[in-house]
């Protein structure tokens, strides 16, 4: 067996995915569309060696343990050891250019990487929709990240998953000018993570049955859009989705609240920006973190102007990015 190495994107949801159906394999209640991210990646390095008597995992240089960010993974290594019928441990290593956990999609891009990586190292011969239904496994989001461009991942009603994979809307190049600003308003690890607040929100959430009634329609909305290129129609069907399944998880029991005062101060500066006629909005993940969508026309302007703001840390421009991809060279 050789060494597997891959780059993956990160993703961002136009239409927001919240909720399982099946927890252990990983199944959605709902579809989702997202654009995949360039310049915003996770790469990862795996070797099956016989030597090891335990996994050994690396994330950007720092020896994961124990914990539970090194179970996913040793669990995620599991199922890939018996779809290759190998016991035989591995060594990980993995880098993000980008925070780790803080509602920037970090584990959609790990767990891409991850999977297609190790996957080549344990001498599987996996197709995109093979290695988007084992992503899902480690992360519904990571469905997404083997594809470039804008992207959809089925909801699927098979109950063994085989019908829930994501699949190419677009590719990059068919709206070239589509922008997503990623502002950093924060760094830290969120205090709950998206899987359990997902779990939380589908057990105590009044609100949650109207979430559900109302997705299929953004999905046809945003699925269209995109592929007339209606920016209006995308951006303002985002921004209210990502507002709905903001409003679920506040209504949790207790509450679960991701957003910050510099939160608020981006989703208000992009009300104004409108106002005053400039086609921007937003969405946000299970995080404090905001993207800004707008177009390349119009893009210096808003950056500029969201790097004014006193919470503003950093601001990533991201035009949609391509699909993940075996490298080379590797990080051992």
């Amino acid at each position: 067996m050789e060494k597997g190495t891959c780059r993956a994107n990160a993703n961002i949801a136009l239409v927001k995915y919240w909720g399982k159906r099946d927890e252990t394999l990983m199944l959605p209640q709902n579809g989702s569309i997202s654009m995949t991210l360039d310049g915003m990646h996770t790469t990862t390095t795996v070797e099956f060696l016989p030597s090891l008597k335990a996994d050994e995992v690396t994330l950007n240089d720092a020896l994961l343990a124990d914990g539970k960010e090194f179970a996913q993974v040793v669990e995620h290594l599991n199922i890939i050891r018996e779809m290759a019928k190998i016991k035989t441990f591995a060594r990980v290593a993995s880098k993000n250019n980008f925070p780790t956990a803080a509602g920037l999609a970090s584990s959609a891009s790990g767990f891409a990487a991850l999977s297609m990586a190790a996957a080549k190292a344990a001498g599987l011969k996996l197709n995109p929709q093979e290695l988007s239904m084992l992503s899902r496994r480690g992360s519904g989001s990571a469905s997404r990240s083997i594809h470039g461009g804008f992207v959809e991942w089925k909801r699927g009603e098979k109950s063994d998953g085989t019908d829930s994979y994501a699949q190419q809307i677009a590719p990059p190049s068919h709206w070239p000018n589509f922008r997503m600003l990623t502002t950093v308003v924060s760094t830290s690890e969120k205090k709950v993570k998206s899987r359990a607040g997902m779990k939380q929100t589908v057990e105590t959430c009044p609100l949650y049955p109207g979430w559900l009634s109302s997705v299929n329609a953004d999905l046809d909305a945003v699925r269209s859009g995109i592929k007339e290129k209606d920016f209006h129609k995308v951006g303002a069907t985002a921004e209210h989705n990502c507002l709905k399944m903001h409003a679920t998880m506040i209504a949790t029991n207790p509450p679960i609240i991701y957003w910050n005062p510099a939160t608020m101060e981006i989703i208000h500066l992009v009300q104004v920006m409108r106002e005053e006629g400039v086609p921007v909005y937003f969405t946000i993940d299970a995080g404090p973190n905001v993207k800004v969508i707008c177009q390349e026309e119009n893009m210096q302007d808003i950056e500029a102007r969201l790097k004014e703001l006193s919470g503003v840390k950093n601001v990533h421009v991201c035009k949609p990015g391509g699909p993940a991809e075996t490298l080379k060279e590797h990080l051992f």
